[in-house]
């Protein structure tokens, strides 16, 4: 694993689209028990190197009821973006994340985490490349049937403010959803 991780940290696949340059955000380990997938760094996250150690992070960890130090525990949750690395600025927030990233690492650096029982797919980009044709047609649906991923999958919305509309207009998921997602993952850790 330490070998393939030094070799993502080198990766420039895609450096010359990133208008920050290459810097790529994983944190992972092959005790992991929970994936975490989710689009792409922010700026924050991108000089920082903490992987969800922005707004959208904080809101993530009170959905998945964990602490910081449980959350950053890399031995029970695995943190690997679509796109490693922070993609640019867009018309109404970032970009998506590059294309590269999941074809090029994900396989290989799943192989080598056996013990994840659960992938949180964090998004549209995650849903749609692991769902595939099982994705309902758009995020709002393939969230509200998460059940039916279970006990591989479990979809959700990104936690970014920029959501907060969505999130609105959508409370079943926070009174309905989100206690469930906290069941599923408290009982993930007990049993580590």
């Amino acid at each position: 694993m330490q070998e393939l991780l030094q070799q993502i940290k080198q990766c420039t696949l895609c450096a010359k689209h990133l208008p920050l340059g290459a810097n790529p955000v994983i944190s992972v380990h092959t005790e992991a028990k929970i994936l975490i997938i989710g689009q792409a760094p922010g700026t924050k996250v991108h000089y920082s190197g903490i992987p969800w150690n922005d707004q959208s992070g904080i809101r993530l960890r009170q959905w998945l009821d964990v602490e910081n130090d449980l959350f950053y525990d890399n031995t029970i949750f695995g943190i690997v973006p679509m796109g490693f690395c922070y993609p640019g600025k867009g018309k109404s927030g970032d970009l998506p994340p590059r294309p590269e990233c999941a074809p090029e690492w994900h396989e290989v650096l799943f192989k080598q985490m056996p013990k994840v029982q659960l992938t949180l797919l964090i998004g549209q980009y995650a849903q749609k490349y692991y769902l595939k044709k099982n994705a309902k047609k758009n995020l709002t649906q393939t969230v509200a049937h998460y059940e039916e991923y279970l006990p591989t999958y479990f979809p959700l919305p990104h936690p970014s403010p920029r959501n907060r509309l969505w999130l609105k207009k959508n409370d079943w998921f926070e009174k309905n959803i989100v206690p469930q997602l906290k069941n599923v993952i408290h009982s993930i850790i007990k049993k580590s």
